[in-house]
């Protein structure tokens, strides 16, 4: 699958490091750099610009070096960036540590995923089918 992209930054685009890899990098494009106090979060740039395919969303993760390490994490993981978007591809991003973190120009910040996804019509009934789980809730199929 090919994606249109616009790319207002000078850092090259985002890539798959491995063959393997789900998620390409996203990389902050400051013209200085950010400083998030601790529980604070920003906004960040990316220079990006997307066109995806109906059908088709990109999602943006944490990276889990940043989150594990640095207790820097996207606050709406994950973020969606739908197909008739059009704007600059922004990542929320919150500092959970205790430590201020600073942002630099063309650091790695997040993580993108394109992903498939189906659009639902509702049917309203008044009875759904039983289950063995039923109504139980958070932790209840852990409780046999």
């Amino acid at each position: 699958m090919t994606i249109k992209i616009i790319n207002r930054s000078q850092h090259q685009l985002p890539h798959y490091e491995t063959e393997a890899s789900a998620g390409m990098d996203l990389r902050a494009n400051l013209e200085k750099s950010i400083s998030l106090a601790p529980m604070e979060r920003a906004i960040v740039p990316t220079g990006l610009f997307l066109e995806l395919p109906i059908g088709f969303e990109a999602q943006v993760r944490p990276r889990s070096g940043l989150a594990a390490k640095k207790g820097i994490t996207v606050l709406n993981a994950p973020g969606t960036i739908d197909a008739d978007y059009r704007g600059e591809v922004g990542v929320i991003l919150v500092n959970l540590s205790k430590e201020t973190f600073t942002i630099e120009n063309g650091e790695r910040i997040a993580q993108m995923v394109i992903a498939k996804h189906e659009r639902a019509s509702w049917v309203a009934v008044e009875e759904l089918s039983a289950t063995e789980r039923g109504a139980g809730g958070f932790g209840s199929t852990g409780t046999r």
